[in-house]
């Protein structure tokens, strides 16, 4: 056992993320982990309890602090501006930024070409038509890719002896996925912004939850198995730059 500390501020490296977290000594019996929603992490402790544990407790719950902080970060993100959906707007899928173009055309439709999402329509000031067939265009790429993502990675997990979960895709508040008791696997639509890499995170991570419904030991044991990199495909997620 080592020597116990003052109180104050010390830190620890979960993957590529560093943990910083404040001590707080008290009369209770057991040790607790608190995230505020500026993102602060307190320890606090009975007054024997050495660093070496705080900082064991710490890194054992490092995946439930950085899913806190990232929950919080994201309900206190500053408002996208609103979409005009004019040419020359920025777009973004599967990690690259497009511009909007929109053109005047008998034909409806959307087109990606290297640089720009080129929406075909009628009418090209009629903004909200732009964005139906936007949205629309988008949405049709989640599911196609979504599936296409959730086929490849399930593949290296079927050996589990589980069924594949069904599909849903809509927004959520603070979550980039979810997998019910039932089986069914819910994607945040957003997630098509990302790059293929970081959906497969997301992916395998629910998969892991057909063993291990928690956020238990055994759950990143499961994790670090079917993909060893997942600490810092978590890092990049949680600072990537939704549009």
């Amino acid at each position: 056992m080592g020597r116990q500390i003052p109180g104050g501020v010390h830190q620890v490296q979960f993957g590529t993320s560093p943990i910083p977290f404040e001590v707080i000594y008290t009369s209770r019996q057991t040790l607790a982990i608190s995230v505020y929603p500026d993102g602060t992490v307190v320890v606090k402790a009975p007054t024997s309890t050495p660093l070496e544990i705080m900082e064991e407790a710490v890194v054992r719950r490092g995946a439930w602090i950085l899913k806190q902080q990232r929950q919080f970060k994201m309900l206190e993100r500053p408002a996208v501006p609103p979409r005009t959906y004019v040419s020359g707007e920025t777009h973004r899928f599967l990690g690259r930024q497009y511009r909007l173009k929109v053109v005047e055309s008998t034909i409806v439709r959307v087109i990606r070409s290297r640089n720009d999402l080129r929406v075909e329509i009628p009418i090209p000031t009629d903004t909200f038509a732009v964005q139906q067939q936007l949205d629309a265009w988008f949405l049709a790429q989640a599911e196609r890719i979504f599936a296409e993502r959730l086929t490849h990675c399930f593949a290296r997990v079927a050996h589990w002896d589980v069924e594949k979960p069904v599909l849903r895709i809509r927004p959520m508040k603070a979550r980039w996925g979810s997998l019910t008791p039932k089986g069914t696997l819910t994607l945040h639509q957003k997630l098509i912004q990302a790059p293929v890499e970081l959906i497969d995170y997301v992916i395998y991570h629910e998969l892991c939850h057909l063993r291990e419904m928690n956020h238990k030991t055994a759950f990143y044991t499961l994790l670090d198995q079917v993909l060893p990199d997942w600490r810092d495909l978590q890092h990049q997620l949680n600072i990537y730059e939704f549009l």
